[in-house]
């Protein structure tokens, strides 16, 4: 016989931290460089004219402007045309 009783243990109590990705400038804002355009995981945006991408896919400014959202036609190796969506710094 065990002289105490069993308990159970908290298996809910542990949580990860939010990341907070998501766009953080929008169309039209001014931006300087190094403020950060996007956070992604993946390249869900590409980066075009004046910003650069970080090695976590976040998008960035390299210069002063505003930011411009467009979309870009590309074709695969397979011959098959996607869009994509370019962010760039004009």
């Amino acid at each position: 016989m065990a002289t105490k009783k069993a308990a159970g243990t908290a298996k809910n109590l542990r949580d990860s931290k939010p990341k907070y990705l998501g766009v953080k400038k929008y169309h039209g804002e001014a931006v300087e460089a190094g403020h950060i355009i996007i956070r992604q995981r993946g390249q869900n945006w590409l980066s075009g004219d004046n910003t650069g991408m970080g090695k976590d896919h976040t998008i960035f400014a390299l210069k002063n402007g505003k930011v411009v959202f467009s979309k870009k036609r590309r074709t695969a190796f397979n011959g098959n045309v996607n869009t994509k969506k370019v962010v760039s710094v004009k």
